[in-house]
């Protein structure tokens, strides 16, 4: 068995974001700009839909992990504004080297646990790097039921630059495990080894 070129993983993704059928030359160029000629290490592509109102519109996220940089790369659809009357699609592209990268959480759910390992029913992958937080507020309060003196709030701060949620009754089973694998590539690139002291 032959091993997987450069450019073989490329092709790779090019066909995966080409099976979405979703806008994939608009999609590529913009993913292929991004990746500015580096190796593919692993991908990752997610193709959803949106609703707004009444209207369903579809999303295409894809991840790309190369030798030194986590490239994402989201395309939506729109129809006509003032400044753009035909609809139109925008492709965002960020780049963000692995050095930055400060975590990576999977989340694995597996149903009927009882009965011993089996292929996660969904999983979700967040990874952060510190461009976004989340901050969850909630009333603070004390032990006392009687007390009704406004203690303020408490919170947690919580990274949240990007999050993928699949599940194999929406996605396919391959998309779950396609997820797992991605978020293990990742996760082994980002790990570095202690410091001796």
């Amino acid at each position: 068995m032959r091993s997987r070129t450069e450019g073989d993983r490329l092709r790779e993704l090019r066909a995966a974001i080409d099976r979405t059928g979703y806008y994939p030359e608009v999609v590529g160029e913009g993913v292929e700009s991004a990746i500015s000629g580096e190796q593919v290490v692993s991908f990752f592509v997610h193709h959803e839909p949106t609703f707004e109102h009444d209207e369903v519109r579809r999303h295409l996220s894809v991840v790309v992990l190369t030798p030194s940089r986590l490239v994402l790369a989201h395309t939506d659809e729109h129809t006509g504004d003032d400044l753009l009357p035909e609809p139109y699609t925008s492709t965002s592209t960020e780049s963000v080297r692995l050095s930055a990268v400060r975590s990576v959480v999977v989340t694995r759910m597996v149903a009927n646990p009882t009965s011993g390992p089996g292929h996660p029913a969904e999983a979700v992958m967040t990874i952060g790097w510190g461009g976004v937080s989340r901050l969850d507020l909630e009333p603070a309060g004390c032990n006392d039921p009687a007390c009704d003196a406004d203690h303020g709030y408490t919170g947690v701060l919580a990274p949240d630059d990007f999050s993928l949620r699949v599940s194999a009754a929406a996605d396919g089973k391959d998309a779950v495990s396609g997820l797992l694998s991605f978020a293990e590539s990742l996760s082994a690139r980002t790990h570095q080894a202690p410091t001796a002291t």
